[in-house]
Formats: C-alpha cells, sequence, structure tokens
C-alpha cells in the first residue's frame, strides 16, 4: 500500500527517508547486531546516540552554552506540572497567558501546585486571537510567565516572542519547535513533545537556562526535578531511548533540508496556499485573524456542519487522513508540519474543490 497523507495533530506524518533509515538500522545498528531498540541506556553506543542528537539540536536551534538541554518522558502534559514545581516557591506565582485548549490546559496543572495567574486570556473571542501585550496584567511576584507557543486545536499562532521585561519566560513549543527560527534566549526554559516536528512520541526535549536550575526544599519527584535530570544527563530512569535516537534522525533531515530558516519559508508557503483556498471559497472558513493563524493547525468548518464527517471520510478514502476536527470543537483540521510536503497540501487543495463542486 502506498503512504498516505497524514493530516493528525499528532503523532505526525515523519519524512519518508528518515523511516527508511530507521528500517535498515532496525535490526542492526551500526553493526552491533542489535536494535537501537535494544542498546542499553548506559552503553557506549546509546551515549554516542545521545550526545550526538544533543549537539545536533544545539546547531539546528542554536542553543547556547549556559542552558541544559534534557531528554525526559512524559510529553508536554509533564511540564504542565514540572513547571511550577520546580519555579514556584514561597510568595510567588505563575502567570499564564491563556489563548487556547492547550494553554489552559497548562494552568488547571499548575493550579495543583501553587498561586496562578491568568495574566491575559483569549476566551472571549473564542480563543481566536492572542490578546495584545499591553492589556497583559502580570502580577509583580511571578516566579515566570508561561505562554503556548502555537495552539494546535484552535489554529492561533504567536509569531513573534513576547517582550516581558525581566519576568522569566516560559514556553510551550512542543506543535511549532523546529518549524521556524526562534531565539532560545528569550526563555528561561522552553519545552516540547517530539511528536510534532521531531520524531514519534515518548520523548520529551526541556532547554532550561542554567539560572533557573535550582534545588527546591519542598521537594519535586525526580523524574519531574530539573536540577537532578541536568545532573544525571537525563538519566534519572531509563529514558526513552528510542525515541531520543529517532529525534536524531530528524535531526539529520531538519539539516539536509538547509536548516529551520530553509524550513520556515516552506512552511509559510504551505500555509498560505491552504489559507487562500479556504478564504476564496464561501464553503470553508476559518474564524482566526490572519495576524493569528497558525502555520501548523488550520482548523476550518464547512458552510453545512452536517457534511464535515463525509468531508473526512471521503478525504481518507482519496489518501488525505485524519483530518478531523479537535473534540472540543469538531470540524475539520489540516496539520502542516515540518514532514508535510507541498504535495499534500495541493491534494488536499484539489480533493477541497471538488468536494465543494458536489456538495457546495
Amino acid at each position: 500500500m502506498s503512504r498516505v497523507y497524514n493530516f493528525s495533530a499528532g503523532p505526525s506524518f515523519l519524512p519518508e527517508s528518515v523511516l527508511l533509515r530507521a528500517r535498515e538500522e532496525f535490526l542492526d545498528w551500526h553493526g552491533t547486531g542489535m536494535s537501537a531498540l535494544e542498546l542499553s541506556h548506559r552503553s557506549e553506543e546509546f551515549i554516542g546516540i545521545a550526545e550526538q542528537a544533543e549537539s545536533d539540536l544545539r546547531e539546528v536551534m542554536s542553543i547556547p552554552p549556559n542552558y541544559k538541554v534534557l531528554f525526559l518522558h512524559g510529553g508536554g502534559t509533564g511540564q504542565f506540572a514540572a513547571v511550577p514545581l520546580n519555579l514556584l516557591s514561597e510568595n510567588k506565582s505563575g502567570a499564564y497567558i491563556h489563548t487556547g485548549y492547550w494553554s489552559g490546559m497548562a494552568i488547571e496543572e499548575a493550579r495543583q501546585f501553587g498561586e496562578i495567574h491568568v495574566a491575559a486570556s483569549g476566551k472571549d473571542s473564542g480563543f481566536t486571537l492572542i490578546p495584545p501585550r499591553e492589556s497583559w496584567v502580570i502580577p509583580f511576584n511571578a516566579a515566570y510567565l508561561h505562554y503556548t507557543s502555537n495552539e494546535t486545536v484552535n489554529g492561533v499562532e504567536f509569531h513573534t516572542v513576547p517582550d516581558v521585561g525581566d519576568v522569566p519566560l516560559v514556553c510551550d513549543l512542543s506543535s511549532n519547535i523546529l518549524s521556524r527560527s526562534v531565539d532560545v534566549s528569550r526563555f528561561a526554559i522552553s519545552y516540547a513533545g517530539a511528536q510534532k516536528n521531531m520524531g514519534p512520541a515518548g520523548v520529551t526535549v526541556v532547554i532550561v537556562r542554567d539560572d533557573v536550575i535550582r534545588h527546591n526544599p519542598h521537594g519535586v519527584p525526580s523524574i519531574l526535578d530539573y536540577e537532578r535530570q541536568a545532573a544525571s544527563g537525563s538519566f534519572v530512569n531509563t529514558p526513552p531511548t528510542y525515541s531520543w535516537y529517532f529525534v536524531g534522525l530528524v535531526l539529520d533531515w531538519v539539516r539536509e533540508q538547509g536548516g529551520v530558516d530553509v524550513i520556515e519559508q516552506h512552511n509559510i508557503r504551505k500555509s498560505q496556499k491552504l489559507y487562500s483556498a479556504i478564504d476564496a471559497s464561501p464553503f470553508y472558513s476559518n474564524p482566526v485573524p490572519t495576524e493569528f493563524r497558525s502555520r501548523m493547525n488550520i482548523p476550518f468548518h464547512l458552510a453545512d456542519p452536517s457534511l464535515e464527517k463525509k468531508f473526512a471520510a471521503d478525504a481518507r478514502a482519496a489518501g488525505l487522513t485524519t483530518l478531523e476536527g479537535h473534540r472540543s470543537i469538531g470540524g475539520i483540521r489540516a496539520s502542516l508540519y515540518n514532514a508535510m510536503p507541498e504535495a499534500g497540501v495541493d491534494a488536499l487543495i484539489a480533493f477541497m474543490a471538488e468536494f465543494e463542486r458536489k456538495y457546495g
């Protein structure tokens, strides 16, 4: 069976060349007679894999030397807990920008561990825009300000890093990491689950500035403790070795494409094509103003919502899969992560035109 175009929000479409390389190495990694799945995390072979992946990520993202790079379990949801557990202290609060589903989940998780303040919210707009910076109310005792760079459900994205002065800035980069250039030095902490643009599910990359890694006298669970993870090289327990290995393969692919700057231009072109097709049609609609639209996740609705299930089913039959919108808002959603080729977007646009011709 030929490969389909997978528009899933995650786990996502992966580069075919990376999958082929993983297949070639699956039974015998570099003459060891073992799969990369079988390598001991303490072995010389895996430590080499781990160190190379970190080195490549530092190069591709221009990560400064005063940052630790951790490869952890738990996904973004694990970091929703880890951030307040590591950064909150007595008489300090966590500040959050609420721009959609996932920032909302981060807020709810953090509330279990201390005082949390919503500095700004897009709720009144139905989470279709980012509140203007001048409207944000950051409390004087904020230990950090957290924001979600891209909302996969609502299709809203920050296209620049906000200026929050001296307040340590924490960013969830899960769904747009490696999709565009970003100045990592603007963040105290940034983190991302791998399953959008870095590889398969299972490993979470956390980039932590040295000065915010500290001993927490109140105690933090070991696998969420940045101090212990940094000291152990992310080896507090057995790490997600195969996912870590796979991140290294994807980073090789990123460099082969010409790096993040080249990939960013591809992503701009792909997303503009699809938004143009939606905006030009009375049959399809996207509620997000142009300046806040995500390049990674494009939700849209049909003029007749009763046709949306048929749209997704017919698209699947045409080799365009996982276009159903998130269960919280319905509709259709096309995720255009780095590995989605422009040909996949062209195929979706052609399908949309034909579906509109039949049912519009």
